[in-house]
C-alpha cells in the first residue's frame, strides 16, 4: 500500500524519469476492478483529459502521488500498484490504468484490495481526502513540528488506542496500518494502549518516533515490504511486519507476535510495548 515514504518515493522517480514525457493515448480500465474508483466514474473521459499533455511533475500528498499534466492532474491512491514500463516490457496482465506515452514507455496502474484512480482538470476535483492531504502538513517537512503534532489530539482522542490516533480519520494522511507498527516499536508504545495513560514525554517520543522513521524510510526507497515504481522493493527493513512476525525481538529477544485489531493486523513485542 502507499502510504508516505511510498508516495514520497514514487513521485521522486516519476520527477526523475517520467517528465516532459508526452502521452499517446490512455487505455482504462482494461480488468474492472469492483474497488477501483474514477473522476466522475467516467474513466473513458481520461484519452480526451491527458492526451497530447506533458508530464510536468509529481508530489506526494500524504498516501497519494499527484501527478500533474500541464493543465490536468492524475492522484492515485494508496492501494494502487504502479509501475513504468520501457519499450517491449510486458504489460500486467490485470490493470486498470494504462498511460502510452510517445516514445513507446508506459506508466501502468493496478488495483490491489481498493484504490483511486484519478484524473481531472486541475481544480475540479473535490474529493475530501485529496483536499485533506493538500491542505495538512507532512510528517516529512519542517511545517510538521511538535507544536503542531500536539494539536491533533483532542479530548475524544484521549479514549483512543495509539493505532485509532494515528492511523485514523486523516488526522496524519498517508500514515497508515503499515508504517504505524514501526512508528509505535520505535517510541515503545503498544498499539492498543490508551491515549489517555500517555505522558509528555511518551506523547514527545511517538512525534520524534513519527519524524525519524518515516524519514528513515523514505530515504531508503520505501519499505522491504512495498515495491517502487520500477518493481523494486524498498531498502528499509521492517521491524514490525509480516517479514518479522514470529521473529526475536532486536531489543529484548522476545518473539514478535500478530494480532488482528480494529480491521488490520498489529505486530508488537510484549515486552517493550507493555499495555499500561
Amino acid at each position: 500500500m502507499i502510504e508516505i515514504p511510498e508516495a514520497s518515493v514514487l513521485s521522486k522517480q516519476i520527477n526523475e524519469h517520467l517528465i516532459d514525457k508526452e502521452i499517446e493515448v490512455v487505455i482504462m480500465n482494461q480488468s474492472p476492478h469492483k474497488f477501483a474508483w474514477f473522476y466522475e466514474d467516467k474513466p473513458e473521459r481520461y484519452n480526451e483529459i491527458l492526451k497530447n499533455k506533458r508530464i510536468t511533475k509529481a508530489k506526494p500528498l500524504g498516501g497519494l502521488v499527484e501527478i500533474h499534466v500541464e493543465n490536468a492532474r492524475i492522484v492515485l491512491g494508496d492501494g494502487v500498484k504502479l509501475r513504468y514500463l520501457k519499450k517491449d516490457k510486458k504489460i500486467p496482465s490485470k490493470n486498470q490504468l494504462r498511460i502510452h506515452f510517445k516514445d513507446s514507455s508506459i506508466l501502468v496502474g493496478s488495483v490491489q484490495m481498493y484504490g483511486g484512480l484519478w484524473a481531472f482538470l486541475k481544480d475540479t476535483f473535490d474529493n475530501n481526502y485529496y483536499l485533506i492531504a493538500k491542505k495538512k502538513p507532512s510528517p516529512l517537512s519542517n511545517s510538521f513540528d511538535f507544536n503542531y503534532f500536539k494539536t491533533l489530539m483532542t479530548l475524544n482522542d484521549k479514549r483512543r488506542s495509539t493505532k485509532t490516533f494515528l492511523a485514523t480519520n486523516q488526522r496524519i494522511p498517508g500514515l497508515g496500518n503499515g508504517v504505524l507498527q514501526d512508528i509505535l516499536y520505535q517510541c515503545k508504545l503498544h498499539p492498543k494502549r490508551k491515549m489517555e495513560s500517555l505522558t509528555d514525554r511518551d506523547m514527545k517520543n511517538m512525534f520524534d518516533a513519527i519524524k525519524s522513521v518515516l524519514k528513515k524510510m523514505a530515504l531508503n526507497g520505501g519499505r522491504d515490504t512495498e515495491k517502487d515504481l520500477f518493481g523494486n522493493y524498498g531498502s528499509y527493513q521492517t521491524l514490525m511486519s509480516k517479514k518479522t512476525v514470529g521473529k526475536p525481538c532486536k531489543s529484548c529477544g522476545n518473539l514478535i507476535k500478530k494480532a488482528s485489531y480494529l480491521g488490520g493486523s498489529i505486530y508488537y513485542c510484549e515486552e517493550c510495548q507493555k499495555i499500561k
